[in-house]
This record gives structure tokens, C-alpha cells and sequence, in this order.
């Protein structure tokens, strides 16, 4: 596995980086980056992964690790191993699929609702987001483009008033994998998909309810026709 502390490309990535504006522990920076990590794939389905080694990679002590990996076994993403440490769930192809049919049941009308009713301050305060996932496609920053993508959508939805709604499109989020995200920035086709924030945005402050339910249509195909398979 290539190591956490850097991108596809080689290059350093930041450490531990906060999603949102939120204020936010040590231990939650921590398990939010690791969290970003399974989802791009850069921990792979069924490997034991030990909290020091991880610590190690992410240049923190293992505690905060350690922690965080135990709020992600909660979460159904690892299972721990006694003396080892934690494996990474695996997940099935039926499975992904029915995330992605739920998030499409519940996101794209959701979306297309805020044509009508968001205003244009709160949908313009998504950009600085949505320009960081292009930034992050450009750099090849896995983990970088995973949190980023996390913060737009999951911004843009707290824009329909629903927290519950929002939660659970969250929780469908930390169960799916983007495996095949590597596989997009090597062939340059991440940068395509990135783009499509914005061309969202766009036809969100257009007012064109037809656009946005076909950009979010093709964004979200993406997630399990494109996205999620193997590298």
C-alpha cells in the first residue's frame, strides 16, 4: 500500500486536514483522515492495519490512532483484531450498489429542490469547496479530494434543512469505497468528474432544475459505475 503521508503522485500530503468549518478534537482530525483514507482506498478491504504503523504514517502518537480506529469499528468500517490490530471491512459489489441506489433516491430530488429554494449566498459559499476538489483532482490527492467532495455535498444538502436527512446520506458516504479513483487520476479522467461541482453550482444559481438533475444524475452513476471499481 502506498504510503498515507502521500498522494498518487508522490507528493506530501497534509496532515490531518479538518472537514468543514467546524471545530473539530485531535482524535476527530484523526479519525476523519483515516475515514477519507478507507473510503479512496488507500487502506484496502481486508488488510490489518496496526494502530502504530498508521500513527507512524501520519507522523501523530498511536493513541489518537488507536482511538480513532475504535470509532471507526463502531461504525462498521474495521473490525479490530486482538493483538493485531484492525482490518478493514470488506464490501460487496450488492452492497455498493445499494448504497448508491439510496443516495440517488434521496440526493437527486433533494438537489434539484435547491434549484427552487436555496439562496444564492448559501449556494455560493459552497465553491471554495467545490474549486478544492478540482485542486485536490489536480494534485492527485486522494484523501485531500475525499474530504473535500465530503464538505460540498454534504453542505449542499444541509441546504434543504433536513439534518436527519443528512446523516444519512453521511453514514452511506463512510460506507462505500472509491477504489477505483486511483485508476481515474492515472488515466487523468479525475479532473473531469471534479469539474462537475462546479458545472453543479452553476446550474444550481441558474435556477435550471433540468441541468441539475442531469448533473447529479451522471455525478452520482459515477460513484458505482466508475468510482468503485477496482484499481
Amino acid at each position: 500500500m502506498r504510503d498515507m503521508a502521500q498522494n498518487t503522485r508522490g507528493a506530501e500530503m497534509p496532515a490531518l486536514p479538518r472537514l468543514g468549518g467546524r471545530r473539530s478534537s485531535y482524535r476527530e482530525r484523526v479519525a476523519d483522515a483515516l475515514r477519507a483514507a478507507l473510503i479512496a482506498g488507500e487502506l484496502r478491504p481486508g488488510e490489518v492495519y496496526s494502530a502504530p504503523s498508521l500513527a507512524a504514517r501520519f507522523g501523530v502518537s498511536a493513541t489518537p490512532v488507536r482511538e480513532a480506529m475504535l470509532d471507526l469499528a463502531k461504525e462498521g468500517l474495521v473490525d479490530t483484531v486482538p493483538n493485531k490490530g484492525f482490518r478493514v471491512t470488506v464490501v460487496s459489489d450488492q452492497q455498493l450498489d445499494e448504497y448508491t441506489h439510496i443516495r440517488a433516491l434521496i440526493e437527486i430530488p433533494t438537489v434539484v429542490e435547491l434549484a427552487r429554494t436555496a439562496d444564492r449566498v448559501s449556494l455560493e459559499a459552497l465553491r471554495p469547496a467545490a474549486r478544492e476538489i478540482v485542486t485536490a483532482a489536480v494534485a492527485g490527492d486522494l484523501i485531500a479530494y475525499v474530504e473535500a467532495d465530503t464538505r460540498f455535498h454534504l453542505g449542499l444538502l444541509a441546504l434543504a434543512g433536513n439534518a436527519h436527512l443528512v446523516e444519512v446520506v453521511a453514514d452511506l458516504r463512510k460506507r462505500s469505497r472509491l477504489y477505483g479513483l486511483t485508476a481515474l487520476v492515472e488515466a487523468g479522467r479525475l479532473l473531469a468528474s471534479a469539474e462537475e461541482h462546479l458545472e453543479l453550482l452553476d446550474a444550481l444559481l441558474e435556477r435550471d432544475e433540468k441541468a441539475v438533475h442531469a448533473v447529479m444524475t451522471r455525478h452520482l452513476g459515477h460513484v458505482r459505475s466508475l468510482w468503485a471499481a477496482p484499481d
